[in-house]
């Protein structure tokens, strides 16, 4: 067997219940959240009008690592994604390392999303205390998690066609905004787009690279594509058809919404507690606007928490199947799920809202420290794993999504993302981060280097865990 064949423990036992539209509204869901609606107040703020730089620079460095990324996953669709790919292209640390970081950068937001959306539900039930409603959603997605896949895919299909459908009511009214289409407004013209007689960067290049800093992140959760694909009825052509629908969608969608509210606000008026989303609508004068985008937010809230419950399950499964994790979490249930690891994902999950509960401002935020700058860690490694793999994938012939203009577009993805460390280094708050999420990466591989050392006279290596030469 070829060293990066699939498993065939996967192709015969994980469920196949998966669609191209479960795969691509799912890309589309875990990237359109409440960073989107809530956050983009943040990078005006930081950036003015220039936030469109900020934005195009993120896109158009995660369209690049996403094109890298499909195309190992239609080359090798495995549960375990990045953190497989990682394994064989760099070794088998760097894919305990990149696995368990991502399982547990998840697990830490999956308390965040569930405190988020049970204060807002919580706030519409003053009679109920916010625990239960904790309680009654984390319940309700783990019986989700816990039955065919394919429930799965059908519940995050539609909380992102939701979130989608806002997205482009959104875009319609802001066009007809801009152009002074409805009733009692006028052509806003580019008086706010170039910043209010400030200009178009207010704060300058610095102005740029904060906005870059807030709106970076906001791109995370689109990799989810690739891990799910292991679980659709045809997983080669899936994810290089929902990836290549993914980048043009997000591109549009997040590029299209920024470019709304640059026209339509001042850049003054922006900031992180309201939504730019809100005060276009309020300018439209569509009535109760807020009471909706409030349900909007808890939308988005809670189908990025059910894709992560997803995610870290089937991310803990793959560990295992390679020997990075717990035999008992690669068990699978007759309907192809791993019970164990979707048990797993919800019990932590539920100590992370408790950990959100009593330590908001201590131990919870080390931890979100940690974890902050852990998807620039994952996408340096999606990039060498890529540079790593291309030629081994062009010898077997399993290319079927090329990135394009290979390897230059690939080490200059690579720079952007080394650029964008030094970047952070820049800000206070993000050397913070960096740090914090460097001293975990070094706990989790020295982790990976023990339970290697203690495990392997017990488990067989599988072929395709030796690193590609």
């Amino acid at each position: 067997m070829s060293e990066t064949q699939r498993p065939a423990s996967e192709v015969e036992h994980l469920g196949s219940g998966l669609k191209v539209r479960h795969l691509t509204m799912m890309g589309l869901g875990s990237a359109i959240g409440a960073g989107l609606f809530l956050g983009s107040g943040v990078g005006i703020a930081a950036a003015g009008p220039a936030i469109i730089v900020s934005y195009l620079l993120a896109g158009v460095m995660i369209i690049f690592v996403m094109r890298m990324l499909g195309e190992m996953g239609a080359a090798l669709p495995v549960s375990g994604s990045f953190s497989h790919y990682a394994r064989i292209g760099i070794g088998r640390w760097a894919g305990f390392s990149m696995g368990w970081l991502y399982w547990f950068m998840l697990i830490m937001v999956l308390g965040v999303e569930i405190t988020g959306a049970s204060a807002i539900v919580q706030s519409w039930l003053p009679g109920v205390p916010q625990w239960v409603v904790a309680l009654v959603f984390v319940t309700f997605f783990a019986v989700v998690n816990l039955a065919r896949v394919a429930n799965f895919g059908e519940f995050e299909f539609w909380f992102a066609a939701l979130k989608v459908a806002v997205i482009l009511g959104f875009l319609v009214i802001g066009i007809l905004l801009v152009f002074g289409l409805l009733p009692g407004t006028e052509p806003v013209g580019t008086t706010h787009l170039l910043g209010d007689g400030d200009g178009f960067a207010p704060n300058g290049i610095a102005g740029v690279a904060a906005g870059l800093l807030a709106v970076a992140f906001a791109f995370g959760g689109i990799e989810i594509v690739t891990i799910a694909a292991a679980e659709s009825k045809d997983p080669e052509r899936s994810i290089a058809t929902a990836v290549r629908s993914v980048v043009w969608r997000i591109s549009v969608f997040y590029l299209g919404s920024i470019s709304i509210m640059v026209l339509v606000l001042p850049w003054t008026a922006a900031s992180g507690e309201t939504s730019p989303f809100v005060s276009v609508l309020d300018i439209a004068g569509i009535p109760y606007v807020s009471g909706f985008m409030e349900l909007v937010v808890v939308i988005a809230l809670l189908s990025a928490f059910n894709a992560n419950v997803y995610g870290t399950s089937r991310m803990a499964y793959s560990l295992a199947r390679g020997g990075d994790g717990p035999a008992w979490l690669s068990k699978l249930t007759h309907h192809g799920v791993p019970r164990n690891a979707v048990l797993v994902s919800v019990f932590f999950g539920f100590v992370s809202v408790w950990l959100n509960w009593l330590l908001p401002d201590t131990i919870l935020g080390i931890l979100l420290n940690a974890v902050g700058s852990a998807l620039i860690a994952i996408w340096l490694f999606i990039v060498v794993s890529h540079l790593r793999l291309r030629r081994k994938f062009e010898r077997e012939g399993t290319i079927r999504l090329r990135m394009w203009l290979f390897p230059y577009l690939s080490w200059f993805t690579l720079a952007m993302l080394i650029g964008f460390i030094v970047l952070m280094l820049s800000d206070s708050a993000a050397r913070v981060q960096l740090a914090s999420t460097f001293v975990l990466f070094l706990i989790i591989t020295a982790l990976g280097l023990l339970w290697h050392r203690t495990h392997d006279d017990k488990t067989v290596s599988h072929p395709s865990d030796r690193p590609a030469q």
